[in-house]
């Protein structure tokens, strides 16, 4: 009898692990914001910052080295915000959260984001900087197994975390592979990325859902090289107009507070900036911040997301930051068309660069190499 995950679950038939990834956004309710304030202010009279509660994707790490050398060097502060970091659960995920929770924003994924815009605008955030231009979502297969293009998907047992990016964007990904999305067995599973990861690795499974660098990442904290046991079948070979992951506020905090929404995004900036220029000083201040920071995952991590999330040509000419307009609309079209939205969103819904600092300031993408500190990514 087959008792590894992948016989477990194929037995209990795809109608009971495959369902409509709207079904898995929880319900919203309007809840008030946790933070101590008057109409957004802090209590403390004339003079105080501004709070911003942002949910992240993750608890802070390498990728979030951007955030942490903005933090660490005043910039919020100096902006006049008390900008707290509270870790998330995925980067889907958070994109509900914001709403249902009381953040007041999220640093989550867009393409989550043109799911809730379309099923719920009216408690939608919306992205006011688009950090990853480069989509990071993929599928994780043994490189010595049988899945090598889209299609052998087909009659697979793919794992993933409950609310995955990567679930939640497979529709439009399966739509323009050519892939039957309803031959494709979907394992949402509660147990770590590590654990999924190795599921694969050891046959348990035939794929697993998630960002690259966080899959790699995962078993690196075990001492496993992934790269040299997994091949990625990579969204954006084959959906390159979707992007990642965004900065988003809601749309109450861009009506009270216009001045305190751009100076953050002019500090997240600036942090990008000078990671760019010194990736060791912004790997210091994730170190100092992060709890569980290790070197030999957070650096290449960190890397990864410099050199390949935020590597998009377009950015060179409009800047990280900002979209490409007609791009922006085709990823809306296709995430509608395949995930069955019932409406399409308006790009203006989504995103604004309304709070984007001028062209001239914006960061610009890092050339492609390898760092003697933070380690080489291939």
């Amino acid at each position: 009898m087959d008792h590894t995950r992948r016989g477990i679950f194929t037995s209990l038939g795809k109608a009971a692990l495959l369902a409509s990834t709207a079904s898995f956004l929880p319900a919203l309710s309007a809840r008030p914001s946790t933070a101590a304030t008057v109409d957004g202010q802090p209590s403390g009279g004339p003079g105080a910052r501004t709070r911003i509660r942002l949910l992240l994707n993750s608890p802070l790490s390498g990728p979030h080295a951007f955030f942490c050398l903005a933090q660490q060097r005043g910039y919020f502060s100096d902006a006049g915000l008390d900008v707290e970091f509270v870790g998330g659960d995925g980067a889907a995920s958070v994109v509900p959260r914001i709403p249902q929770e009381g953040f007041d924003g999220g640093y989550g994924d867009l393409c989550a984001l043109i799911k809730l815009a379309a099923l719920r605008p009216d408690e939608c955030p919306v992205a006011v900087h688009v950090a990853f231009n480069t989509t990071p979502l993929t599928i994780g297969v043994r490189k010595d197994g049988p899945i090598r293009a889209p299609k052998d998907l087909e009659g697979k047992v793919i794992g993933g975390h409950p609310i995955d990016a990567a679930i939640e964007a497979f529709p439009a990904y399966a739509m323009q592979a050519g892939v039957d999305e309803s031959r494709v067995s979907i394992l949402r599973s509660t147990t770590s990325m590590a654990t999924l990861a190795e599921d694969v690795l050891n046959g348990h499974s035939d794929g697993v859902f998630g960002f690259v660098h966080t899959i790699i990442a995962a078993l690196a904290g075990k001492g496993i090289d992934g790269r040299a046991g997994l091949r990625f079948l990579e969204y954006r070979d084959v959906v390159p107009e979707l992007y990642g992951n965004a900065l988003m506020l809601t749309p109450a905090f861009l009506r009270r507070h216009p001045d305190a929404a751009r100076a953050l995004v002019a500090a997240v900036n600036r942090g990008i900036v000078e990671t760019l220029a010194d990736p060791d000083a912004a790997l210091r201040a994730v170190q100092a911040l992060a709890p569980k920071f290790a070197q030999h995952v957070d650096g290449p991590r960190m890397m990864g997301t410099l050199q390949v999330e935020m590597a998009h040509p377009e950015a060179r000419r409009i800047g990280i930051g900002d979209i490409d307009d007609a791009r922006l609309s085709l990823s809306i079209e296709r995430l509608s068309r395949a995930c069955r939205l019932p409406r399409v969103p308006a790009p203006g819904s989504v995103f604004t660069r309304e709070f984007l600092p001028p062209l001239a300031e914006r960061a610009k993408p890092l050339a492609r190499r390898a760092h003697a500190t933070t380690g080489a990514v291939a």
